[in-house]
Parts: structure tokens; C-alpha cells; sequence
């Protein structure tokens, strides 16, 4: 986790949005208001922001949802931030978190109205590293699994903010207040809201020890074909979602019952094509199954735990506009 910061004291950042999102109120010190100018970044910006990219793809990820939009809000900060006189800044850390924040909620809007007409669940775009990356690395070690992003969706992108600021990048309320123009005592209330969202979903499902036995369990019980077996492995409450964007079979609505996602998945299991190769490798901050044809990847599937060994949740992606960019990374 990283350490916290607070924010310094006074600087206007310009910031894609509507008339209200678009001034950002960023603390940096004694430093009168300045605007922002279009220049080269200098080498020392670079290097600064080099090395927080991984934090600011993270926030922009789990507040967005997929790659495309993360790296897009990224690049946008990185525009902000080339404007920006580095010697004003106290805290780079938390005035890039800031600038990533602003820009994701800005993009929100738009994102949502996508995502109005999507046919059945959706759900995030994979994260499959097929080589080590600093944002693979940033993921693993926050213990930010496939499963929290899905659980996060019930949260409001607000709420997806302050936990990624304060919970996970350990940023005081003060500078959470700051990047969302809010008071300290609403940031605790939403903060507060989006524990009571997230409840007992187990953050580090697919990266822990028990995490990563549960997924071999999972694993081998669909291999085995046993309906039985598979139930087993269960919650029996237990919730599957799958996406597939409207190009692939896939259940257009969530799968309830350790009974009934015991069916539903050898189903699936009995059409899979033939010679596809099926593996557990990195998804995300931490494991899942996946399953390839050739070189191309046809089916993400992670798993949430509820903290006794059992399995609460099965999240299958199969949309190949998702598959595509996962396989490319």
C-alpha cells in the first residue's frame, strides 16, 4: 500500500468535463493560481509521472471499468500535468492521484450511456498480462482481484473513487476531500457507503493462498464433469455472471444457486472447442482460468470467495472486444 500524503494549498487545474467538473482545486503549496500552459513536460515531470502511472491506471481502471477508457483519462492527466510547474507541487503522489480521479469521474458520463443498451451482465474488461508490467505488478500487490472490480460496479464511481484513494492508496481524507471537491465529512460518508457496498467480498480472491485453492478446486471439479463434485466447491448462494457483449452465447441474465451454475458451467464445459487450451494465469491483481484457441483467447473466468473456502462468485467474460485487448497485453 502506499503511504498517505496530504494535499498542499493552492493551484487550479483545467480538467475535461462539464462547467463544474471542468476547474480541478489541486493543493500545492503557497503558490498563487496559475494556468495551465502547453509545454514539453521536463525530465523530471516524466520520471515523476512514470512513476505513479501504474496508481493513476488503477484508479481510472476501477473506476471506468476497461483499458481503453483508463488509458485514455491516464493520457489525458498526463496533458494536465505536462502544464504544471513541478517545483510548485509538495506531493506529486497525490496531486497525480488527484488529476487520474477528476479525469475518470469526468468520463463517467459518457462511459454510462454506452453501457445503457449492453445486452445481459457487464462486466470489467480483463486485465491478462502475458509479460511483467508495472500496472501487473501495482495490481498484484494491492491485492486488486478481478472479483473486487466486479463487486466494485455496485458501487456508485464516486464511491469506486474513495476506496481506491484512501482504502487501497491510503490517502488522508483531506487530499481524498481535495481530488473530489467534497467536504472531509462527505468523503467519510461515501467512504463509509462503499464498505457497506463491497460488504465481505474478499479482496485478495484469486491472489491469496486461499484464493488460489479455491480456484484449483474450481478448476478440477469442471474437469472432473460431476455435478455433485462442482456443487461442492460452491456457495450454495453463490452468483454467475457472464458477459458476452451480444456476439457470443452467453447467459443474459445471472446465474443463482450453486445447483444451477453447477449445470449451467458443464454445460458449457461439453461445447468447448476442441483442442482449446485451458490454464490458470495472471487476471487482473491475481489468478484466473483461461482458456485459449490457438492464440487467441476466448474465456476469462474469475472467482470470489466468502472467506470460508467457498465460492460466492463465478465471473465469465467471453466478449471478443474485450478478449481482444486482454490478449494483447
Amino acid at each position: 500500500m502506499g503511504q498517505g500524503a496530504g494535499l498542499p494549498d493552492d493551484r487550479r487545474l483545467a480538467v475535461p468535463g462539464g462547467a463544474q467538473a471542468g476547474v480541478l482545486h489541486v493543493a500545492v503549496g503557497p503558490c498563487p493560481a496559475r494556468r495551465l500552459r502547453p509545454v514539453t513536460p521536463s525530465p523530471e515531470q516524466d520520471e515523476l509521472f512514470a512513476a505513479h502511472r501504474p496508481m493513476m491506471f488503477a484508479i481510472a481502471y476501477e473506476v471506468l471499468g476497461t483499458r481503453a477508457d483508463a488509458d485514455d483519462a491516464v493520457q489525458d492527466s498526463y496533458l494536465r500535468w505536462a502544464g504544471v510547474d513541478p517545483a510548485g507541487v509538495r506531493n506529486p503522489r497525490a496531486y497525480l492521484a488527484t488529476i487520474a480521479t477528476r479525469t475518470a469521474l469526468n468520463a463517467v458520463r459518457t462511459v454510462s450511456r454506452r453501457r445503457e443498451s449492453y445486452p445481459g451482465p457487464w462486466l470489467p474488461e480483463p486485465l491478462v498480462a502475458e509479460a511483467d508490467s508495472p500496472e501487473q505488478r501495482l495490481l498484484m500487490s494491492e491485492q486488486l482481484s478481478y472479483a473486487l472490480s466486479v463487486v466494485l460496479l455496485q458501487a456508485t464511481p464516486e464511491q469506486r473513487a474513495v476506496f481506491m484513494l484512501h482504502d487501497v492508496f491510503e490517502l488522508p481524507y483531506p487530499a481524498v476531500a481535495e481530488a473530489l471537491g467534497k467536504s472531509q465529512a462527505a468523503v467519510r460518508q461515501i467512504a463509509v457507503r462503499a464498505r457497506a457496498r463491497l460488504g465481505a467480498a474478499d479482496r485478495s480472491a484469486g491472489s491469496s493462498e486461499e484464493g488460489m485453492v479455491a480456484l484449483e478446486a474450481f478448476q478440477a471439479a469442471v474437469g472432473s464433469g460431476d455435478l455433485q463434485t462442482l456443487m461442492d466447491v460452491l456457495a450454495p448462494d453463490a452468483v454467475l455472471l457472464s458477459d458476452g457483449g451480444g456476439k457470443v452465447v452467453a447467459a443474459r441474465k445471472p446465474v443463482l444457486g450453486a445447483a444451477a451454475i453447477a449445470g449451467f458451467l458443464l454445460r458449457i464445459a461439453g461445447t468447448a472447442v476442441p483442442g482449446a487450451r485451458v490454464g490458470i494465469g495472471p487476471l487482473n491483481g491475481g489468478q484466473g482460468i483461461l482458456v485459449h484457441a490457438g492464440d487467441r483467447l476466448e474465456l476469462t473466468v474469475a472467482v470470489g470467495t466468502d472467506g470460508q473456502g467457498r465460492i460466492s462468485g463465478v465471473y465469465l467474460v467471453r466478449n471478443p472486444d474485450k478478449l481482444g485487448t486482454a490478449a494483447r497485453h
